[in-house]
């Protein structure tokens, strides 16, 4: 069994989301938001920083995903999210927690079938793939959404690996 913990990064709120995976198996463990207060950007990236290593320690995942920046009309907010992206990471590196980057796009794709689908969409699938009694709330089903993301890829990995011809031996 594999703990995963997905991140969905923001400056003002960023939502985690924990699930334990065994086999095809996935098991909700816990999720949430890490609610970001002040005006100092520093400051903002420090509790993200603090809220990740929190969380690392209380439910000891073993690897992380986290959701890749995309470009939008406002570059100022990219950049912004891009440096809470990072804080989180490096809260990640700092525990010696390997940490994979998915897009939105394909997170979305993992999980609902569609790269386009809505935030709703999102939440449903989550509840459905997840075993819940209520749709989480919207940063936190993100999260969930890029763990399982990352559970499903890290699976079809483990399988294309075994596939492979073993050093050494030769190919069929």
């Amino acid at each position: 069994m594999t703990r995963i913990i997905g991140i969905d990064p923001g400056s003002r709120v960023t939502g985690y989301g924990i699930i334990d995976q065994d086999g095809q198996r996935l098991s909700y463990v816990a999720s949430g938001c890490i609610r970001i207060q002040g005006e100092a950007l520093a400051a903002r990236l420090g509790m993200i920083f603090e809220g990740v290593n929190r969380i690392l320690d209380e439910y000891r995942p073993e690897e992380m995903a986290i959701e890749r920046v995309f470009m939008n009309k406002n570059a100022d907010s990219a950049l912004k999210l891009g440096q809470a992206r990072g804080a989180a990471i490096c809260a990640g590196v700092t525990r010696t927690v390997p940490v994979d980057e998915y897009a939105a796009r394909e997170i979305k794709q993992a999980v609902v079938g569609r790269g386009g689908a809505t935030k709703e969409q999102v939440q449903h699938m989550i509840r459905v793939l997840l075993s819940l009694g209520e749709r989480p709330p919207s940063d936190a089903a993100d999260a969930l959404a890029v763990a399982i993301c990352h559970g499903h890829i890290r699976q079809t990995r483990q399988r294309i690996a075994a596939l492979q011809p073993r050093a050494g031996g030769t190919a069929a």
